[in-house]
């Protein structure tokens, strides 16, 4: 609720603000809309009042904005994203998981034995075993 108040007294300060400035004379006069000493004050009284009120609108946002943020921190103020994550991923696991007993291990199997000269020879075809073994290849010349 406080902060739908606060809200809206931002957007009607912005709006005044914005406004109060573009009521302001352009110092290069090229935006400026001008004006002689018609109003029910002279222009220099009318810039000084101007420049006041827009002091005083930019201080009173400023204040709501600082507002603004203490009271949307209040209701998290020691609670981090992290956290809530971390706390909401463990809550959602099922109970059944947790309470669990852990089960053994069953035993690792036991190495292979590296194959022996004979089971090499044995799995060769005879002709491929009785040929030849080419000759290595000569070094590189440098």
């Amino acid at each position: 609720m406080l902060q739908t108040i606060l809200l809206v007294a931002i957007i009607i300060v912005a709006i005044s603000l914005t406004g109060v400035v573009l009521l302001q004379r352009s110092e290069g006069g090229a935006l400026g809309m001008g004006g002689g000493p018609s109003g029910f004050m002279t222009a220099r009284g009318a810039g000084n009042l101007l420049t006041v009120v827009t002091w005083w609108l930019a201080g009173i946002l400023f204040a709501l904005t600082i507002a603004l943020t203490v009271v949307g921190n209040m209701d998290r103020a020691s609670v981090s994203i992290i956290d809530a994550n971390a706390v909401g991923s463990l809550a959602t696991q099922p109970q059944t998981q947790q309470q669990q007993p852990a089960q053994p291990q069953p035993a690792a199997p036991a190495r292979p034995t590296a194959p022996s000269l004979d089971d090499l020879e044995a799995s060769l075809p005879s002709a491929a075993a009785h040929t030849p073994a080419p000759a290595p290849a000569s070094p590189p010349a440098q």
